[in-house]
């Protein structure tokens, strides 16, 4: 007998239950915050199958009616509670460079130049400085830096 045939002869309520279970465990391994309120439909279908004794056409019909209102539900959720976020500049890393100090590792002018940022060097633009002088991000645009000193 192999899992297809013991599937078949489980009661559809614990099909149900285990489903939910195996999105649960997907949204731990996943996280994005979506698997779980359609684990939570799955659960819910799960429990009014046994409790009540569902048609499977009925079954999937409630599932898919719970999967959307899940889904819409945990968005308003998500968006009302979840979506604030500490730090407004956590993902737009030139952002966060604006104000650190570098070293200039090559003369900058408004063409060229060089500078180190934390443990790397990137393309510079600025006033005249010259090398070994320390200045501060006040820009970045295309991957290159704008420095002045202050």
């Amino acid at each position: 007998m192999d899992i297809f045939d013991q599937l078949a002869e489980m009661p559809h309520a614990y099909i149900w239950l285990i489903f939910a279970a195996i999105l649960g465990i997907g949204e731990i391994i996943i996280p994005g915050v979506f698997l779980i309120w359609i684990a939570a439909a799955a659960a819910i279908t799960g429990i009014l199958t046994f409790a009540i004794g569902l048609l499977p056409a009925l079954q999937f019909g409630i599932f898919a009616v719970l999967s959307i209102a899940a889904v819409f539900l945990g968005r308003k959720w998500y968006l009302e509670r979840g979506a604030s976020v500490e730090d407004p500049l956590l993902n737009d890393r030139s952002a966060r460079m604006i104000g650190q100090s570098v070293i200039v590792t090559q003369d900058v002018n408004a063409h060229e130049g060089r500078a180190r940022v934390g443990d790397s060097e990137w393309p510079a633009r600025g006033n005249s400085i010259k090398k070994g002088k320390s200045a501060t991000i006040v820009d970045v645009k295309d991957g290159i830096i704008h420095i002045e000193v202050i």
